[in-house]
């Protein structure tokens, strides 16, 4: 990325935009994302007001899709060898950046698109999306736009009128593009697209079912704290799964959280519960019991998969060179299974007294913890969160001035994301909305304040 003085498209005024025209994931696991979030190269022209995404030639490369493809703008009016002459260097930047043994016959026939939907529709497809899908969510799309232009106090008619095309889809779609317009710097409309969100799931079918699982998950979150403070037992355990019995969802979220508490223990102390009981209890009881175990099973072969996946990935990392680079660029695909296998493999090089891949390991767990720091941001956030008012809002981070920097802001971004791709907790992010807004125009105070004063 670098920052690029252009004239704008619209009015010609010199703006400055932030262009990125090589999108590789062979060096960045984001590319793609980035890419197809509309992130990339948007601009906002202060002069006549303009914005949107800045024409600027592109090279997209995923070696693992063995794709290489390249789009030059038509508006931008260039001859054949022009275009060749911008696109030539990007395109062996990215072969060059490739390790030889990855280089295949693909990159040596790279592909140009002549528009940036085909562009587009050739990195999804590659994804096993097709055109169907993609026109049904340019549907779900105008859709939006429509939902977003009407008036506050039609909007529940206008959605109920068209219940059934409120689907999950529908509200994965929304979180996505609230991340994106937050991305652009646009706080206004992610506000008002998460305040379509929460109309949405008070007023349709789907989004009154989603509003009821969250509440329900969160209802068993609770009391599990609260269990958890007064001392967590297996009995303990056992009360909230029979009082939850009823909800398929609540149940979910027991298993997910406790796992490692239902063990061949908790199941034994269930089994004397249902031997126990009277006819029509002992069948309650049993089916609860079928219900933990297939429930049990399913967690279990899942993070049999992740930690598969992070075993591989882990194998692979440690091969590399720049192992600190790497490890740097492999942050974003760290699980809670990444680190449990980091640490068995930790274990499993000590006891076999293979030094260097201790030293490597040591060092890949350095670079987590020295980025997972941003836990002080993350405490700060939540002190934020839990301001009343406005007024106690700013007070906290007057008082917290010196964290508000860069890092906070990334911190910040990144728990809106996942808040928005969990599509569970609309009041949350409505709330983490509200502090990134405060946060900024905290930051802009302080920013004309600071130049103000050297004036």
């Amino acid at each position: 990325m670098a920052r690029t003085s252009v004239p704008c498209p619209n009015c010609k005024t010199p703006i400055t935009v932030d262009l990125i025209r090589l999108f590789d994931t062979n060096t960045d696991p984001d590319a793609k994302q980035i890419l197809l979030s509309g992130q990339a190269n948007y601009y906002q022209c202060p002069s006549c007001r303009s914005h949107g995404i800045y024409p600027t030639p592109i090279v997209y490369h995923d070696p693992e899709k063995e794709l290489l493809l390249s789009y030059f703008p038509p508006e931008l009016g260039a001859p054949v060898h022009e275009q060749e002459r911008v696109i030539g260097p990007l395109i062996k930047k990215a072969v060059d950046d490739l390790p030889p043994e990855k280089r295949k016959a693909y990159i040596f026939n790279p592909r140009t698109m002549l528009t940036k939907e085909l562009l587009y529709e050739t990195i999804l497809e590659a994804d096993g999306i097709t055109p169907e899908m993609l026109k049904a969510q340019q549907e779900q799309l105008a859709f939006i736009q429509r939902l977003m232009m009407a008036s506050p106090d039609a909007l529940p008619e206008m959605l109920a009128q068209d219940d059934e095309r409120v689907t999950e889809d529908f509200f994965v779609l929304l979180s996505r593009l609230v991340q994106a317009t937050l991305a652009a710097g646009d706080q206004q409309g992610a506000q008002a697209l998460a305040g379509l969100q929460s109309v949405a799931l008070e007023h349709t079918t789907v989004g009154k079912k989603i509003a009821k699982d969250s509440a329900e998950a969160q209802e068993v979150m609770n009391k599990l704290q609260t269990i958890s403070q007064e001392g967590l037992t297996r009995e303990k355990l056992l009360d909230l799964a029979i009082e939850s019995a009823e909800s398929k969802v609540k149940l979910t979220m027991m298993v997910s959280a406790a796992r490692g508490g239902m063990d061949y223990q908790f199941f034994q102390i269930l089994s004397d519960k249902i031997e126990a009981a009277e006819a029509e209890e002992k069948s309650k009881l049993e089916t609860l019991r079928d219900e933990l175990l297939n429930l049990s099973e399913e967690i279990d072969k899942a993070q049999k998969i992740l930690h598969a996946e992070a075993k591989e990935m882990i194998d692979a990392l440690l091969e590399e060179d720049n192992l600190v680079e790497a490890s740097q660029a492999a942050l974003p695909r760290f699980t809670q299974a990444t680190l449990e296998v980091l640490n068995d493999e930790f274990m499993k090089a000590k006891e076999a007294g293979d030094d260097e891949r201790v030293k490597k390991i040591v060092t890949v767990l350095t670079v987590f913890r020295s980025a997972n720091e941003s836990s002080v941001y993350l405490e700060l956030i939540d002190i934020l969160l839990q301001a009343p008012d406005e007024d106690a809002l700013n007070q906290v981070l007057e008082e917290a001035h010196e964290g508000i920097n860069d890092d906070f802001f990334q911190v910040l971004g990144g728990l809106i994301n996942q808040v928005e791709q969990g599509g569970a907790q609309p009041e949350l992010l409505e709330k983490l909305l509200e502090v990134n807004n405060a946060s900024q125009k905290f930051m802009m105070r302080k920013n004309f304040e600071a130049a103000s004063a050297e004036d």
